[in-house]
């Protein structure tokens, strides 16, 4: 992890960079998630695997892997799934994907999920079905609590 401090206002934030092996390596454009204020942004996961290859099947699978890669970020900053405030899922055929997409995502939560928004979009990266973005909170344990 890399740790860039930012100031904002008057106020010193510390942003803690996110990155972990066990989950698709991010582009050089942004970072898997970033810490700050006790709170974990991790940016969109679509179902691929760590060779960026869109994993065959379907919206289900890819619900699957994007959340196992997003677990995986989520504990790398000390958090997770369980811990997730807001997800967002955005979905390249709405109509088709929505009701198979819910029954591979509530699987991964036990007990009420998190709040989420799904919207149905023209296209995602590599021809994905699904992407998956969320924010958590760290829980008072974690060494990133910030």
């Amino acid at each position: 992890m890399d740790t860039i401090t930012t100031r904002m206002a008057a106020c010193p934030t510390t942003k803690t960079i996110i990155y972990t092996e066990n989950a698709v390596p991010p582009l050089p454009v942004f970072s898997q998630a970033t810490v700050a204020n006790g709170l974990v942004y991790c940016s969109g996961s679509i179902g691929c695997d760590h060779q960026l290859n869109l994993v065959p099947g379907g919206v289900a699978p890819q619900t699957t892997r994007a959340l196992e890669n997003l677990s995986a970020v989520l504990t790398a900053a000390g958090s997770g799934l369980e811990h997730i405030l807001k997800a967002n899922v955005y979905l390249a055929n709405m109509p088709r994907d929505f009701a198979t997409m819910n029954e591979a995502y509530i699987k991964f939560f036990h007990g009420p999920p998190p709040a989420r928004t799904c919207v149905g979009v023209a296209a995602l990266p590599m021809g994905a079905d699904v992407e998956i973005e969320c924010t958590a909170v760290l829980p008072a344990s974690s060494s990133n609590n910030r």
